[in-house]
């Protein structure tokens, strides 16, 4: 049998670079956190999807620095950093990668399996997260002269986080989810909520949607009507009733009918996802949250990044006078004109290592060729003659013969003095 070849959905070579205008995410937890603030961080990746690393696994020995060292490598424009404190759980958004930091007080929270579980209609998750979320910021104030600053650069900070829509090249499919930002100015805080846009057909009632949507279970491929006498009994009943002389209903004063109201219906300016969607086709909209929510306040927000936080900008509990913020300001400015000096020193140092490690070596190769050229010259004797290998020879042959002779004659001569003895 022929082998099945395997194909490669995965790119090769580098990895792709990151849309313009499309702002990337870690979320994460850092220090001792409980069961249900780690949960609260998955939820709010799975909001954040696709544009957040949701399979991020943090480790004990890893600080809040390396996540800030590590980001602009991989392209992340913001940070958001849950721990919990003495008085309550919180919150931090960092843009990077020069600020500002955001730190909030988490008030109150519910995780998504909460929320689903106080829901009457139960909701499944899935293909919603493949395109990320529609932004919609609600009573927050104007920018205006009169507008405390702080709550304009709140509202941008949250814009910053999910992708600009632009209406006239969105497609309408891609709209699944919505994120709702609500500013509450009688209590300070700021509610976070997540919906699931769902569309049902306008002006009819449950019994009519199941018939025309069909059925969602798997098990019965149509509709039991067995122990109906008539599809007006199915169709027009009224609840609780037992046949026609209780009346029927219809679609208008029926409690079930999804969206009776006018206001709720749209004309689908083009193809939705779901049954019968279709351009033109009038459609009734609803929101169904599916958490997580949160009720946030602001606390702080400062210059910088968490380890380099520059002036305060605004802080919620702690008020200073104009002249202990000009102090404030001038010691920042102190330090960061230090910072730089010392990273200025610091990078004149690198290059004079650097000049003088390249002369060093440099020198001693020099050195070497000076040393073999002193060796050569003290081997060689101007004086000496210098004669051919041969003549060598000879004269080593001659002188080792006279030598025998000699040992030969004194031989002799001691064995003369013997013998006389």
């Amino acid at each position: 049998m022929a082998r099945k070849r395997k194909n490669r959905t995965h790119l090769k070579g580098a990895a792709p670079t990151t849309a313009d205008g499309i702002p990337k995410s870690f979320i994460l937890k850092h220090g001792q956190v409980g069961h249900s603030i780690a949960q609260l961080v998955r939820d709010l990746r799975k909001v954040m999807e696709p544009n957040t690393a949701s399979r991020l696994r943090e480790r004990n020995r890893n600080k809040l620095k390396d996540y800030l060292t590590l980001a602009p490598a991989l392209q992340v424009t913001h940070l958001l950093a849950f721990t919990v404190t003495d008085t309550a759980p919180s919150m931090r958004i960092v843009r990077l990668s020069s600020g500002p930091t955001l730190s909030f007080r988490v008030e109150r929270y519910s995780l998504v399996k909460d929320i689903l579980n106080t829901s009457r209609r139960a909701r499944s998750i899935g293909m919603e997260y493949l395109s990320p979320p529609l932004l919609v910021l609600a009573s927050f104030p104007p920018p205006s002269p009169t507008t405390p600053p702080h709550l304009t650069l709140l509202m941008k900070s949250f814009q910053s986080l999910f992708p600009p829509l632009s209406p006239n090249t969105i497609a309408l499919s891609s709209a699944r989810r919505v994120v709702l930002i609500s500013y509450n100015a009688d209590r300070g805080t700021v509610d976070f909520r997540h919906y699931i846009i769902t569309v049902k057909p306008y002006g009819v009632s449950k019994r009519v949607r199941r018939v025309l949507e069909g059925v969602q279970k798997a098990s019965s491929g149509v509709l039991n009507l067995g122990n109906e006498k008539d599809i007006a009994d199915f169709m027009l009943r009224k609840r609780g009733e037992s046949g026609p002389d209780g009346g029927y209903e219809s679609a208008a004063s029926s409690a079930e009918s999804v969206a009776g109201d006018d206001g709720d219906a749209v004309d689908l300016a083009d193809d939705y996802v779901g049954r019968n969607n279709k351009k033109g086709s009038r459609r009734a909209v609803r929101l169904d949250e599916v958490g997580p929510r949160m009720e946030l306040r602001l606390v702080k927000i400062t210059e910088g990044l968490p380890g380099k936080e520059g002036s305060v900008i605004y802080h919620e509990f702690v008020k200073k006078s104009k002249k202990e913020i000009a102090n404030l300001k001038a010691a920042h400015a102190a330090k960061e004109k230090l910072r730089k000096e010392r990273r200025e020193e610091q990078e004149r140092n690198v290059e004079r290592k650097k000049a003088s490690k390249s002369q060093g070596g440099e020198d001693e190769a020099e050195e070497d060729e000076d040393v073999t050229d002193a060796d050569d010259e003290a081997g060689w004797d101007e004086e000496e003659e210098i004669s051919d290998g041969e003549e060598d020879e000879e004269d080593e042959h001659a002188n080792a013969s006279e030598s025998s002779e000699d040992e030969e004659e004194q031989n002799r001569s001691a064995k003369k003095s013997k013998i006389k003895r």
